[in-house]
């Protein structure tokens, strides 16, 4: 029987709403200072969600609607600074409460901290990204809540690659058959999977309709779940994902 030891959390779509609230109007503002003639609206922000990363979604985004630019010299610097920019609008959106936490988020971690459960967080977002959300919508001491913090760069792959995941168990220095991993994409799912995850899926508006076959728990949001509950199920299903 397995013991369940953490719960490791994705951010963006996961904990908070952060796609739609913050990061694409920050792309668009970024965009804008640049004195580009881009603007991801909602359709087109949903499509690029596909790809990991921020970095990755403008280069991506430019191989196919600005491919001159795109192959011109110095882009990779244009794209570092889109992203720096981008991050500073974000900042600022999540700063001024723009960006609350998704139901259910503050009592899971509340509970989980009561009852000893350990806490880590799994992202493509940047550091700085992660620490303004925690910071604003828990308080100053957040950060201080997760035993590990996997976050932007710090592996070079990004989901659905599992390297992320595995970067966190080690720091974590816990076997994946005793961490739950809590995600909100199809992405998401297929990194923590590989990892050797039990993955407990709650979509947003971007990621409805996705391939959620391998989540281990499907549910609309985390209003409603405890640590307990999730302890109990974790226990009775010992059979952990197989990796793909």
């Amino acid at each position: 029987m397995n013991t369940l030891r953490a719960l490791i959390f994705d951010v963006d779509g996961t904990l908070a709403d952060t796609e739609r609230d913050g990061h694409r109007p920050a792309f668009n503002a970024a965009f804008a200072g640049a004195g580009l003639r881009w603007h991801w609206d909602a359709a087109t922000y949903g499509e690029l969600l596909a790809v990991a990363g921020g970095k990755e979604r403008i280069r991506h985004y430019a191989a196919r609607h600005d491919p001159e630019r795109a192959a011109a010299p110095g882009f990779g610097e244009t794209v570092a600074g889109l992203h720096a920019a981008k991050t500073r609008h974000y900042l600022d959106h999540v700063a001024a409460g723009r960006v609350p936490l998704r139901p259910g988020v503050a009592a899971l971690l509340a509970a989980a901290r009561r009852q000893g459960l350990r806490l880590a967080i799994a992202t493509t977002t940047t550091p700085d990204n992660v620490e303004a959300l925690l910071r604003a919508t828990l308080g100053p001491d957040a950060m201080g809540w997760f035993a590990a913090i996997g976050a932007g760069d710090v592996v070079p792959a990004k989901k659905p690659a599992p390297d992320i995941y595995r970067w966190v168990l080690e720091r974590l220095e816990l076997d994946a058959v005793d961490c739950l991993a809590v995600e909100d994409s199809e992405l998401g799912l297929a990194a923590a999977s590989t990892a050797g995850l039990r993955c407990l899926v709650t979509p947003n508006a971007y990621t409805a309709g996705q391939d959620f076959g391998r989540a281990w728990m499907l549910r609309d949001s985390l209003a409603g779940i405890g640590p307990d509950e999730l302890a109990r199920r974790f226990a009775e299903d010992p059979a952990p994902p197989s990796a793909a």
